[in-house]
């Protein structure tokens, strides 16, 4: 793919100006109060994993609505002090697969929580977690199930979900309480909205974040998932002022303004699916209204698409989460 977005250095410069709701705090605030309710931890069960240098547990917990949601939990074998947790997100339709599957993390040296991702995990590794929330009319997809408002929208009930994989993170056994939050693509856009929604994790690695910026992202890109949107509004032409609306509330560009912690992103400038000006869109409004400046840095990969810096990018996060918790 070649360069398609704004040049490089105008990127750096561009913060788009936000329509964000009025009432977003009061949303978002008694939304994950309402979450908060109950226990967020409902169940940890040991598991064979096959491995002989990592532990494995099926973790369930209290989500949005306090619908079950299910995770796996990685430690280092034979850790015996407690141990700063890792909690990661999932890209688009993919879920949290085998125990055995990403292990990165826990043989690094850290817990590590791998959230599913409701109603996904039909593509790529399987998924575990069901949405037995119901839907109005929407496209094959998650993306416009329920957007007529933000209080039915599939995105509202997947970010309290994420924000609730925190709490967790904080409830297992054998952890000491620093959470820093990370996942590419659809996880990269959770763990930047989850910042926002829990701002006192220690720090936030996200990767080519999806659900960012994202009515320029429609305008911008024909991919999928935001072409889910366009589909939509294909049809149902008279909702177009309401889904916008909606999106507006769980747009992570918005969150993250509220985020505190040290944060590391990274952007493909030839990715097509999340384009580089809705990343450096949240990017810029990173921290702006937290009443804080976070320390925050952007990695780009100027000849790469939305696998961003792959193995090599990795790599870097590896040494910045040393970093950020010693």
């Amino acid at each position: 793919m070649a360069l398609f977005d704004m040049p490089l250095p105008a990127l750096r410069e561009y913060r788009p100006d936000l329509d964000e709701p009025s009432d977003l705090d009061d949303f978002w605030a008694e939304t994950i109060e309402e979450a908060r309710q109950g226990p967020a931890l409902l169940s940890v069960e040991a598991v064979d994993n096959g491995l002989t240098l990592i532990e494995s547990f099926d973790v369930t917990f209290a989500g949005h609505g306090s619908t079950p949601v299910r995770a796996w939990f990685d430690r280092p074998a034979g850790a015996t002090g407690d141990l700063p947790v890792v909690v990661e997100y999932l890209g688009y339709g993919g879920g949290r697969g085998e125990p055995h599957e990403r292990i990165m993390w826990a043989a690094a040296g850290y817990a590590h929580l791998l959230m599913d991702s409701r109603g996904q995990g039909g593509t790529g590794s399987r998924g575990s977690t069901a949405d037995p929330v119901g839907s109005g009319p929407a496209v094959p997809g998650m993306m416009t199930r329920g957007i007529a408002s933000p209080h039915t929208s599939y995105l509202t009930r997947l970010l309290t979900d994420a924000a609730r994989a925190v709490d967790t993170a904080r409830a297992l056994p054998g952890v000491d309480g620093r959470v820093v939050l990370t996942g590419n693509s659809q996880g990269g856009g959770l763990a930047l909205g989850a910042a926002g929604l829990v701002p006192d994790v220690q720090g936030l690695l996200t990767n080519v974040p999806f659900l960012a910026h994202m009515r320029r992202a429609v305008d911008l890109v024909d991919t999928e998932p935001y072409q889910e949107i366009v589909r939509f509004l294909s049809v149902h032409r008279d909702q177009e002022e309401e889904v916008f609306r909606t999106l507006s509330y769980v747009d992570v560009m918005h969150l993250g303004r509220r985020a505190a912690a040290p944060a590391l992103f990274s952007v493909g400038l030839r990715d097509t699916t999340c384009p580089p000006s809705s990343v450096f869109a949240a990017y810029n409004h990173y921290g702006s209204a937290s009443g804080a400046t976070p320390p925050k840095e952007i990695v780009v990969y100027p000849f790469n698409g939305h696998e961003g810096g792959g193995a090599q990018h990795q790599r870097l996060i590896l040494d910045r989460l040393r970093e950020l918790l010693g």
